[in-house]
C-alpha cells in the first residue's frame, strides 16, 4: 500500500500506511511563510505583555507605561526594519544566507543594539542639554531599553527570516 506517510511494520511484516495522519507541527511551522506584518504584530505584543505584566506585579508605574511605549515601540520598529532589509536585499547579501543562523542573528543583533544605544544616548543626553526637552526619568531608562529592546527583535525576526530561507 503507498500512503503519505512511511510504513508501519505490523507483526506478521506487513507494511501499513495511514494518509490520514495529520503534519506534525515542526512541518506546519516550516510550510508557513515569513509574514512581515505578523512578526511586528509579534514584536509589539510580546515584549509589551511581558514587561508590562512585570511592570504591574512589581508595582513599578514607570516599567508599565515603558513596556507599551519604548521597549515594545522599538522592537516592533526594529523588527519592521530589519524584516524588510531581509526580505528586500538579504538575498543580495551572501553572508545572510552563507553563514551560520547563529552568526547572522548576532550580527544583526549588535547592529541593532549598536544603533539603538546610540539613539538612547542621544535621547537621554544631548536633548536635554541643546533643546526644551525637561530631563526626566523614563529618559534616563531609554539608555537601558532601546538597545536591549533592538537586540532582542534583531535576534528573532532574522532567526525566524532565516529559518525560511535556507
Amino acid at each position: 500500500m503507498s500512503g503519505l506517510t512511511p510504513p508501519i511494520s505490523h507483526e506478521n511484516n506487513r507494511k501499513i500506511t495511514s494518509s490520514k495522519r495529520r503534519a506534525s507541527v515542526a512541518d506546519r511551522r516550516a510550510a508557513r511563510p515569513f509574514t512581515l506584518w505578523r512578526e511586528v504584530l509579534v514584536a509589539y505584543l510580546a515584549p509589551a505583555l511581558m514587561a508590562g505584566a512585570g511592570g504591574v506585579a512589581s508595582g513599578q508605574a514607570g516599567l508599565t507605561l515603558a513596556a507599551f511605549t519604548s521597549i515594545a515601540g522599538t522592537s516592533a520598529v526594529v523588527a519592521l526594519l530589519i524584516g524588510s532589509w531581509l526580505q528586500r536585499r538579504a538575498r543580495s547579501r551572501p553572508w545572510t544566507t552563507a553563514l551560520p543562523r547563529v552568526l547572522v542573528a548576532a550580527i544583526l543583533a549588535v547592529g541593532a543594539a549598536a544603533i539603538a544605544g546610540l539613539v538612547g544616548w542621544f535621547a537621554s543626553h544631548w536633548l536635554p542639554d541643546h533643546t526644551s526637552v525637561v530631563d526626566t526619568a523614563w529618559l534616563a531608562r531609554l539608555q537601558f531599553d532601546l538597545p536591549i529592546s533592538a537586540a532582542v527583535a534583531a535576534v528573532i525576526v532574522s532567526w525566524r527570516w532565516r529559518r525560511q530561507n535556507r
